[in-house]
């Protein structure tokens, strides 16, 4: 019982390929360069078998087929056929308000995300043209389309909206719709076998290059930090997050930039690497801050604040929490941010436990008298993604 799970971009292809009978990683690769000159795959069996082929793919499509070819190989490969896969699970950026939960892929479905292309320009052909790709060369194998957004579909439409006329977002779709949304699910329903409660109250923090918080009660979401696009919320590694929209376009103005630039500057320019000047990447920063750099302090601080805020929201929202969970690359690694988080949430109940924080791998990093349990709980999206295929396929 093997699922192949496929995440695309425009230009790259990340795949896994997993065993469900356990759950265990088979093979991992990635192809680059898609539609370019020097592209290039490597693969990565579980087993420490590494293959490398450097090839042009013009499309997804040869793509695709050297994947397939990579994993059939006799001496660095895992399969000896490609009906050993049962399924296949696609990553797919966006639902809009089509699909409230993952789907088998049939040509509506197909059509569907063809029409939602304007909600995820960066993204949306790149996942279409990969499954358009995978059919064609797998031919009647079962795919499921996992999208980003379906976990956070659950919101009340108080939470949703924006304060726009109404009339617009009816003819427009503009209205809050969340990322992240398979590590939310996974995260969440993982803390809620570590409580033996699925129903609890949880705040999950995914923290990394790109961060979003969602509030989750009852197994389902009631808000999210990210919106209409994933620069709102957080202050993210090259991300502004919430700002004025005023302020927008005084800053677009001042800096001589073009209507259609400002936005890749607050998503490529800004975030903790605008603040401190140098980097993106918390490693970094705290480094530096340690040094004595009063900047890559600063941004440290914003960051935190930031999800400070969020938290503090969120546990109103829900009325209580029973969880704060910290997840994704920062939110599992960096003990400084979630210090930084947690520092003074003693109000709410929620005491960290500084000794436990320190410690790599700890699950728990309350107090012992702490009433909210503070958690790390290390996302899976593959995972994820792989899980949500079987059951819709009813794979056996």
């Amino acid at each position: 019982m093997k699922i192949l799970v496929i995440n695309a971009g425009s230009s790259s292809l990340k795949y896994q390929l997993i065993d469900m009978t356990n759950e265990s990683v088979i093979l991992k690769g990635l192809c680059e360069r898609i539609t370019f000159a020097g592209g290039k795959l490597t693969q990565k069996t579980f087993d420490g078998r590494e293959t490398v082929i450097e090839k042009d793919m013009p499309s997804h499509k040869e793509a695709m087929q050297l994947v397939l070819d990579a994993m059939l190989d006799e001496k660095s490969g895992a399969l000896k056929s490609i009906d050993e896969i049962s399924a296949v699970g696609h990553r797919v950026l966006h639902s809009a308000e089509d699909f409230h939960s993952s789907v088998v892929i049939d040509d509506e479905v197909i059509r569907i995300c063809e029409r939602n292309v304007e909600l995820g320009p960066l993204h949306m052909p790149g996942n279409i043209a990969c499954i358009k790709s995978c059919r064609e060369v797998m031919g009647d194998v079962p795919m499921v389309a996992v999208f980003d957004t379906t976990f956070h579909a659950t919101m009340p439409q108080k939470a949703f909206m924006y304060g726009i006329p109404y009339e617009v977002y009816e003819e427009h779709k503009i209205r809050k719709y969340g990322f992240h949304g398979t590590s939310h699910k996974f995260v969440s329903e993982e803390t809620g076998k570590l409580l033996g409660n699925k129903n609890a109250k949880m705040v999950i923090c995914h923290l990394g290059n790109g961060s979003s918080i969602s509030a989750v009660k009852d197994g389902k979401c009631q808000d999210t930090s990210m919106g209409f696009t994933p620069l709102e919320g957080l202050i993210m590694g090259t991300r502004s997050g919430d700002i004025d929209p005023a302020a927008v376009e005084f800053l677009r103005a001042k800096l001589g930039l073009a209507p259609e630039e400002v936005v890749n500057y607050l998503n490529k320019k800004c975030g903790v690497m605008g603040i401190s000047g140098f980097s993106s990447d918390i490693r970094d920063l705290t480094a530096a801050m340690n040094e004595g750099n009063e900047k890559a302090k600063l941004a440290l601080e914003m960051l935190a604040y930031r999800v400070k805020k969020y938290v503090g929201s969120y546990i109103a929202v829900l009325g209580g929490v029973d969880a704060i969970v910290f997840t994704g690359g920062i939110g599992e690694n960096s003990s400084l941010v979630r210090s930084l988080v947690m520092e003074g949430m003693d109000y709410c109940g929620a005491v960290i436990d500084l000794d436990k924080n320190a410690v790599r791998g700890e699950t728990y990093i309350n107090t012992k008298d702490s009433k909210v349990k503070i958690m790390v709980v290390p996302t899976n999206e593959e995972l994820s993604i792989a899980r949500e295929t079987k059951e819709l396929t009813q794979v056996k």
